[in-house]
Order: structure tokens, then sequence, then C-alpha cells
């Protein structure tokens, strides 16, 4: 007696099924719109967000070349900081790096370390000039008297903070370029607020083509999947391009460059490096796919773990911009992510392969 076609009981046609796919794909449309048309309202702060990183990189590079800091006036730079993302560790990650200002506060507020050094006998000499039978002349011989005068809340103080606010805002190339970048990154946020909406309508489709043990391991490490890409892009956004460009913009300045940082140029880098964290993170669910299909046992991860390194240290050049600093923020959490791999795998693998038990 012969093995029972595992479609037997399968009643739709091709046609049937892309009919199928139509709705469920119109109805992901749908939501992608709606998604969409609440972003607009909501998109200004995060793309004020995303400049950030990138202003604070600049700010620290190039923002005070020409004043005269402090180094004992550092603290009172943590006055324009902006909230960091670690919370409860906020007062640890305050000593990793320094603080990062947003425009606006760089726009309203004058730098506490700057001071004006003139000579004192500068002001005598005015001073004369104007009223002298109350003021005496200058000595001409007498030595030069410096004075050192705060220039914070002054009007001079705020005119150069707005001076660096305009140096470091990133530019346009054209007047309907931040118009176009507002769309674009409307459409993204849209896609994000939607996002739920369109992995359900698209597994409504896929589901249904399922065995039932199939869709338990898809219930089972999807929600670890959106994590650890939530985790890799956050990863990413919050920790290495921060020192990503102070190393980029510390070689331009090396060189004696300085760099025009333009607003889609930044959005996109900035986009793609933390997609590619956020893929990369994927790293122990791929390994456990290869496990349970039995392409590659859970013994191999551990007896070749020098291939493997190899291997990562390779993706992460290729994965990100030419610095060595963002391969090497990537390199290490893989190497750690394939070792949490190794440990998916051994809690699995006494199980037979979903393919296998079908088959069986």
């Amino acid at each position: 007696m012969g093995q029972k076609d595992l479609f037997d009981d399968s009643t739709m046609t091709f046609g049937e099924h892309l009919e199928v796919l139509r709705v469920h794909l119109w109805k992901a449309i749908i939501g992608l719109v709606i998604g969409t048309i609440l972003a607009f309202w909501i998109s200004r702060p995060v793309i004020l967000e995303i400049q950030k990183p990138v202003v604070a990189a600049m700010d620290r590079v190039f923002g005070r070349k020409g004043l005269e800091l402090k180094i004992a006036d550092k603290e009172a730079m943590q006055q324009v900081e902006s909230k960091g993302f670690l919370g409860s560790l906020k007062e640890w990650w305050n000593k990793q790096r320094p603080a990062q200002p947003t425009l606006d506060e760089l726009a309203s507020a004058s730098d506490p370390a700057m001071n004006l050094t003139i000579d004192l006998r500068d002001i005598m000499r005015a001073l004369h000039d104007a009223a002298p039978e109350r003021y005496p002349a200058v000595d001409e011989e007498q030595a030069t008297v410096p004075l050192s005068i705060p220039l914070e809340g002054t009007a001079f103080g705020k005119m150069i903070g707005s001076m660096r606010y305009e140096t470091l805002r990133p530019r346009t190339d054209g007047p309907d370029e931040a118009f176009m970048i507002y769309l674009k990154v409307s459409l993204a946020v849209g896609f994000v607020i939607a996002s739920p909406w369109i992995i359900y309508q698209l597994w409504l489709f896929v589901a249904a083509g399922l065995y039932p043990n199939e869709r338990h391991l898809v219930y089972r490490y999807m929600p670890l999947s959106i994590v650890l890409f939530l985790g890799g892009v956050a990863f990413c956004f919050y920790l290495v391009l921060p020192y990503v460009l102070t190393f980029l913009f510390q070689f331009n300045d090396w060189l004696e460059i300085r760099p025009e940082v333009k607003i889609g140029s930044w959005i996109m880098f900035a986009m793609v490096v933390s997609l590619m964290f956020g893929i990369s993170f994927q790293l122990p669910l791929v390994m456990v796919l290869l496990e349970k299909i039995s392409l590659v046992p859970a013994r191999l991860y551990r007896e070749h773990r020098r291939w493997a390194i190899l291997i990562i240290a390779f993706l992460s050049m290729v994965l990100t911009p030419s610095d060595p600093v963002s391969m090497l923020m990537m390199m290490f959490p893989l190497l750690i992510l394939y070792e949490f791999g190794i440990l998916l795998c051994g809690q699995g693998s006494g199980k037979r392969s979903p393919f296998e038990a079908q088959t069986a």
C-alpha cells in the first residue's frame, strides 16, 4: 500500500491561492497607508532624534575648535545633555561618552566654559577717551593685565551658541529634499506602525499551508526574532554610531577636512547600518534553523568555533562601513550570540526535525 500524499486534502487550486494572497496583500497595503497617514504627525520628532548622533559627534570634534574651553568646566556641559537610552544605567553611561546636546539646546545655550580674555588696559584706555576728566590716562609701560570675562548667559555667548547651531545643522541638496525626506521617513515610520497588521495578514496566508508543529516553531521563535532585531537596531543607533561618527570625524579633523553632512545621506547611512545590525543579530535563529533541518548539527557548532570566529569577522567587515570601530562593535556581540545559538540548539538537539516528523 503506497504512502498517502500529504496534499490529498488540499482543495484550493493555484489560482485560488493567488486570490487569497491578493486579498491579504491588499489588506496589508491598506494598513500601511493608514500607518503612513498617522506617521505624518510624528515624523518630525523621529527626524530630530535621528540627527542627534551626528550633531553630537560634530559638536565633539568640530563644535568647540577655536573656543578656549576649560577641562575643569567639563561637568558644566552636562546641563545641555540629552536623556540617555539606558535608563537606570544613565549615570554609568554618562561616564563613558560626552553629552549629546540637541540642536535646539545648542542654539539657545552659550558655552559655560567659554571666556573672553581682554587686556584691562584697553578698557581703561577706552574709558579715558570717553571721560578724560574722570579716568586717568593709561601708563603704556605697564605690563599687560589680562581680564577674563565669562560669556555664559550673555548676548555674545548666545550668539556663539547660535553660530555653533548653524555650523552643526545637517544640510540639504535642494529646496525640495527636506520635504522628500519627510515623506520617506513617514513611510518608514508608517511601516513600523502597521508592521503588526502586515505581519498578521501575511501570517494568515502562510499559516494555512503549515503543519501544527511548524506553526509551533514560528510561535516559539518569532518573539525572539523581533527582540533580537530591535535590539540590534537600538544597539547600533545608540551605542555604535556615536563612536563610529566620532572616529570618522576625528580622521577628517586629522586631515584638516571639515565634512559637509547632508541629511539625506546621513539618514540613509544610519538606516542601512542599523538594519545590518538588526539582521546580523538573527544569527542564533539561523543556527537553530540549520540544526532543525539537520543540515548543521549542534556538535559541529561547538567543534568549529575558530572557523565561526573567522566567518563572523568577515561578515562584520562586509556588513559595516569601512572603519574598524563598527566592525569590532558588530563582531563581539555576534560572538556572544553565537554561543547563545549553541545553547538554543542544545535545548532542542534531542528532538526530531519537523520534516522528519511529517514523513514518519
